[in-house]
């Protein structure tokens, strides 16, 4: 089926508005990214475990939660805490009240870690967000990104 140009959505304000998020979310990850394996031999995806579990009050999350809070499926979350396992920077931990559930919580060494990358990572939010927009922008952006992400 073809769809002629002017039948196609493709110049609607909702799709542009979800490029720029797309976009910047891309450039962004992309950047800070290439930051924490130069300053701290830390990939961005390793450093976003390690951030999840620091969120979390005891320092650990069951499996299923880390996949969905870092939006991977079982099996690619699954090799994700192999290698951060084999690095040192975080432990799995069986749950008493269910066998079947496994804990990732993170290790002194991962908690060491992650200090050094989260320097790193408020130098370049501090360069690449904070001089760029100012206190009420950055409220706004937050409230409406909050909103987007909130459960319907």
């Amino acid at each position: 089926m073809i769809i002629s140009s002017s039948a196609c959505p493709s110049g609607d304000e909702k799709v542009a508005l979800f490029g720029l998020l797309f976009e910047t979310n891309a450039r962004m990850s992309r950047e800070i990214g290439a930051e924490l394996e130069a300053r701290c031999q830390l990939p961005f995806a390793w450093f976003d475990v390690l951030l999840q579990l620091r969120h979390n009050e005891d320092g650990r999350l069951k499996m299923s939660q880390m996949a969905d809070a870092i939006v991977h499926s079982t099996g690619g979350t699954t090799r994700l805490v192999d290698r951060l396992e084999e690095a040192g920077y975080v432990r799995r931990e069986h749950c008493a009240a269910d066998r079947r559930a496994i804990y990732v919580a993170i290790t002194d060494e991962g908690g060491a870690k992650l200090d050094v990358a989260l320097l790193v990572h408020l130098r370049y939010l501090e360069e690449n967000l904070a001089t760029r927009l100012n206190d009420t922008e950055r409220s706004v952006l937050t409230g409406l990104l909050t909103k987007l992400n909130a459960p319907r």
